[in-house]
């Protein structure tokens, strides 16, 4: 509990302070700063942190089990849709049940849950996280969600440009790097600076965190996101984390596993509902209330696995 109340510490730390300082700066601020974590911190960052983790050779179940917490969040929000339209509740339009359905699926587990991980897990085993989000997360998030929203909102869809979003993304090309730089000898002092600049990428990214959360006007559609929120990060977690012994995966890597399925929804849910004309308040509300949930989940998958 110790090692939880100091990731609480410094966690909710950074974050305070990004949504601090993010109600007192520009607009543009957090605008620069996520692009430059974007192109240039992330990628770097996950080369150094490569270099400390240990691949074993279960790593790649990693983002198979991504897809899976993908398609069965959507699979049940799917379902708790036709519920309500069973007993006769009224069925949210279509725009609403593809922001249900995308809170449901797809989480943070970048921004968010890489420094979750590192701090409970540590440095050895980050490596699955980061096979979890680049090869799963990622891909479903720009691929399988963007899909879903075409299907149920509207608006102009240039799937090409999907596609290359994903092709280009800096971070997927920092990840083959980082696994062919990861036997290269460097001198030490410069070994020293890429740590201190991954660990500082991570404190900006908690930092963004806020700032994007100071930004966040809306609280509506509460009941609504509770749906999504409680699928996204109770019941997939709870479901698939029961099973991971079944794969060969138990302790710390278990853990890591189940840290990145349990993450409140991802900010590109809010970007693809900007898109695609889904429904912006409910996106808004999934995230802004996903990050408080995640305060009171976070020690019990802890205590679980």
């Amino acid at each position: 509990m110790i090692n939880l109340l100091e990731l609480y510490v410094k966690l909710g730390g950074l974050v305070l302070v990004g949504f601090i300082v993010g109600r007192k700066l520009p607009v543009t601020v957090p605008t620069r700063l996520g692009q430059f974590l974007f192109w240039v911190g992330v990628p770097i960052s996950i080369v150094s942190f490569l270099r400390q983790s240990s691949l074993s050779g279960q790593i790649w179940i990693a983002p198979a089990i991504a897809y899976l917490a993908i398609l069965l969040g959507g699979f049940l929000a799917w379902l708790g849709i036709k519920a309500q339209a069973y007993f006769k509740n009224p069925v949210p339009q279509k725009s609403t049940q593809a922001s249900l359905i995308l809170a449901a699926m797809l989480g943070n587990t970048g921004y968010l849950g890489f420094p979750i991980t590192l701090a409970m897990v540590g440095k050895e085993y980050f490596a699955w996280a980061l096979f979890y989000d680049l090869l799963g997360s990622f891909p479903g998030t720009y691929g399988l969600g963007v899909l879903l929203a075409a299907r149920f909102g509207g608006g102009m869809h240039n799937y090409w440009q999907t596609a290359r979003a994903i092709l280009i993304n800096p971070a997927l090309w920092g990840f083959g790097f980082g696994l062919l730089f990861r036997e290269v000898t460097i001198p030490t002092v410069a070994e020293f600076w890429l740590e201190k600049f991954a660990w500082s990428v991570v404190t900006l990214s908690l930092m963004l965190i806020g700032m994007r959360l100071a930004l966040l006007k809306s609280w509506g559609s509460l009941p609504q996101a509770g749906m999504s929120l409680g699928i996204k990060m109770l019941l997939v977690p709870l479901i698939l984390g029961s099973i991971l012994p079944l794969f060969g995966l138990t302790g710390p890597i278990a853990k890591v596993i189940v840290l990145q399925i349990a993450m409140p929804p991802v900010f590109a849910t809010l970007v693809i509902a900007e898109t695609f004309n889904l429904d912006r308040d409910l996106a808004v509300t999934a995230l802004a209330a996903g990050a408080i949930v995640l305060l009171v989940t976070l020690p019990v998958w802890l205590w679980l696995f």
